[in-house]
């Protein structure tokens, strides 16, 4: 099979998983507007759209590690936090190579950009690597915080609190409520987006530098066969993340996202290569069975999540008709010193 059509493959697997996240956001829309107007039809809350709370899967995950309890608020958002962090660990920054929507969409801006521009911008060096600590301070802010600071009472207290209950509506009243500041930033990241190949994702993306981290450890890398190798730059010049694949015996960055777009661009047959394995002892993947291992380990640990109970939030309609309406007022809490109850819970 030609290996053109692997990447066409990612387009597709990527443009799916877009839509389901459209369909899951446009439900999860109407199910805040039940709330907010009266009179609109009740829409079931999808409870994929908890993969927008990264924080909260952060935080979740920790109070199991104390509890061995998952939060039984957004209990997806420590199931997908774990997915996403399993699967990176497995199988590179696949995640967000293939699965997430932000990558897709700020790919759409970059290779819009390229069609209009004729090409893409790129920063220098040694600017490029000082824009790039952004994400890495915000990720060891967040670690920092929740990982060493937040004490395991603190922990228990934001996830009994009234504003960690609808943190999935604030995320969303983020867009559709946008201050000008947030209006400004969104035009600004889109912006550079457009010229320079995922902005976002390469210097701003706290997640992202997480999972980047992780997939250092992970057993499958890109390998060059100097021997193979015709040096035509392809793989160079179309690597979305701009690494010089070509200058490489195996590709262990971090920014490496296993698009494989670099594999699908080879041009010398067996120069290079998707592995599995340790350094001295790699053995030869088949790319196509790459983007297969990565959603079938992704759903499988989602699809345990539901048959062990873990998925949906034990959130009922009472709890949202009293917190829904007000969630435009609600701050996020600076303290939990105090009791952690936050009003009376309806049953």
């Amino acid at each position: 099979m030609n290996r053109t059509s692997l990447r066409y493959l990612r387009y597709t697997v990527q443009a799916a998983f877009l839509m389901l996240t459209l369909i899951a956001g446009y439900q999860f829309y109407h199910f805040v507007l039940h709330f907010e107007s009266p009179g609109n039809p009740f829409v079931q809350r999808p409870p994929s759209v908890d993969a927008f709370l990264p924080i909260a899967g952060l935080i979740s995950f920790k109070h199991f590690l104390f509890t061995g309890s998952i939060d039984p608020v957004h209990p997806a958002a420590f199931i997908m936090f774990v997915a996403i962090t399993a699967v990176s660990l497995l199988l590179k920054k696949g995640f967000c190579g293939w699965i997430c929507p932000v990558g897709t969409v700020s790919q759409y801006f970059w290779m819009t950009g390229e069609k209009v521009f004729r090409g893409n911008f790129r920063i220098r060096k040694y600017a490029d690597i000082a824009i790039r600590s952004v994400k890495y301070i915000l990720m060891a802010f967040f670690l920092v915080f929740i990982g060493a600071m937040m004490s395991p009472g603190a922990v228990a207290a934001f996830l009994r609190s009234d504003y960690l209950k609808i943190a999935d509506v604030k995320t969303m009243q983020f867009f559709t409520e946008m201050s000008d500041f947030t209006f400004w930033f969104l035009i600004a990241a889109g912006g550079l987006s457009l010229v320079y190949k995922n902005f976002w994702c390469r210097y701003l993306c706290p997640y992202g530098a997480l999972l980047g981290l992780l997939s250092r450890l992970s057993p499958v890398k890109v390998r060059r066969i100097e021997n193979n190798c015709s040096h035509c730059h392809a793989c160079s010049r179309h690597c979305p993340a701009l690494i010089d694949v070509e200058r490489q015996d195996v590709v262990t960055s971090a920014e490496c996202f296993g698009c494989l777009t670099c594999v699908s661009r080879c041009r010398a047959k067996g120069a290079l290569d998707v592995t599995v394995g340790s350094f001295s002892k790699r053995k030869a993947l088949s790319p196509y069975l790459y983007p297969l291992l990565l959603i079938v380990v992704f759903y499988l640990i989602i699809g345990a999540g539901i048959l062990a109970g873990k998925w949906n939030s034990d959130l009922n309609y009472r709890e949202y008709q009293r917190l829904i309406p007000a969630a435009g007022e609600m701050s996020h809490p600076t303290s939990f010193d105090g009791p952690a109850s936050s009003g009376p819970r309806a049953d």
